[in-house]
C-alpha cells in the first residue's frame, strides 16, 4: 500500500517559481509536489494588486481541488498582495509566502547597514519587503529597485554573458561602493526568477555582500513548519507540473530553473 502523503501545492505566475520548487525538493525529498505556472497571464509583477489577488485565488483553487496539504506561493508579488486572502479562503491549509522568509534573512544584517531588494515593479511599489524588513529591524536602511528586464531575460533562459552583466550593472547603479548609496550588506532576490542570476550578481557585487535567496529561505521555513515531513527520498514521492499556456516552452525552458530536464507538463485552464 502506498505511504505517500498528499502533495504540497506550489504556484507562480510562470517558471521562476521552479527555483522555489527546486529548493523545496532539496529540503523535503520525501514529499510529493504539484506545481502550477500561470504562464498564460504572466507576469504578475506588472498587474494591479486586485488582479494579482484574483489570479492567485484562481491558481490556488486548481491545486486545492487536487488534494494538496499545503500551499506555497512561489511568487513574491502574489505573496505581497494575496497571502491573507489565500489563508482566509483556505483556513484548512498552511499557506506559505516567500516575502517573510526572505525578510527574516535580510534582518540578520549588521546594525545600521543597507539592504537592497531587487524585485518586480508591483513588489517594489507595494513595499512588502521594505515593511517586512523594517518591522524586524528598524535600524536598517532598505532600498528597493524594480528590475523588469531580469524577468524577461530569465524567462528566455538568458542568465549570463556580457548583456546580462550590463543589465545587472544598470540595476545596481547607485548601490555600489563609492557611489551615491553605500554598498549594501545584503541584496535580497525579491523575485523567484532572480536566483538564476546569483552567480553573475555575486561576481559584480563588492566582496562581503550577502545575497539572500528567497527560494532557499522559504524552503527552510516550510520544512520547519511541516514538522514531521519525511526528510529522506521516498519511492512514492511524485512531481506534477501544470501550466496555463505554452507547455512545450515550459518543458524546454523549465529545466533551466528546476536544474534538471522537464519531461511532461499538463495544460490546465483557470
Amino acid at each position: 500500500m502506498s505511504t505517500a502523503r498528499p502533495p504540497i501545492g506550489v504556484f507562480d505566475s510562470g517558471m521562476g517559481g521552479l527555483t522555489v520548487l527546486r529548493a523545496l525538493q532539496a529540503a523535503l525529498p520525501g514529499e510529493s509536489f504539484i506545481y502550477l505556472g500561470d504562464t498564460a497571464r504572466l507576469p504578475y509583477g506588472s498587474k494591479s494588486p486586485g488582479t494579482v489577488q484574483r489570479y492567485a485565488l484562481q491558481a490556488a483553487e486548481i491545486l486545492v481541488r487536487r488534494g494538496v496539504r499545503a500551499l506555497v506561493v512561489a511568487c513574491n508579488t502574489a505573496s505581497a498582495f494575496a497571502l491573507e486572502a489565500l489563508a482566509a479562503r483556505h483556513p484548512e491549509l498552511p499557506v506559505f509566502g516567500v516575502v517573510e522568509p526572505g525578510a527574516l534573512a535580510a534582518a540578520e544584517s549588521e546594525p545600521g547597514s543597507h539592504v537592497l531588494v531587487l524585485a518586480t515593479e508591483s513588489t517594489v511599489s507595494g513595499g512588502a519587503y521594505q515593511r517586512a524588513i523594517l518591522s524586524l529591524r528598524p535600524d536598517l536602511k532598505v532600498h528597493a529597485r524594480a528590475c523588469p528586464l531580469l524577468v524577461a531575460l530569465a524567462e528566455e533562459g538568458e542568465h549570463q554573458g556580457e548583456f546580462c552583466d550590463s543589465v545587472l550593472r544598470h540595476y545596481l547603479h547607485g548601490h555600489m561602493s563609492g557611489q551615491s548609496i553605500s554598498r549594501p550588506a545584503s541584496v535580497v532576490l525579491g523575485c523567484t526568477h532572480f536566483p538564476v542570476f546569483r552567480p553573475a550578481l555575486e561576481a559584480l557585487l563588492p566582496a562581503g555582500t550577502r545575497v539572500v535567496d528567497s527560494a532557499q529561505t522559504t524552503a527552510a521555513r516550510v520544512r520547519e513548519a511541516l514538522g514531521g515531513a519525511p526528510l529522506e527520498a521516498h519511492a512514492d514521492a511524485r512531481l506534477s507540473l501544470l501550466a496555463t499556456d505554452g507547455v512545450r516552452r515550459f518543458a524546454r525552458v523549465g529545466g533551466y530553473f528546476l536544474g534538471r530536464p522537464v519531461d511532461e507538463v499538463e495544460l490546465v485552464d483557470l
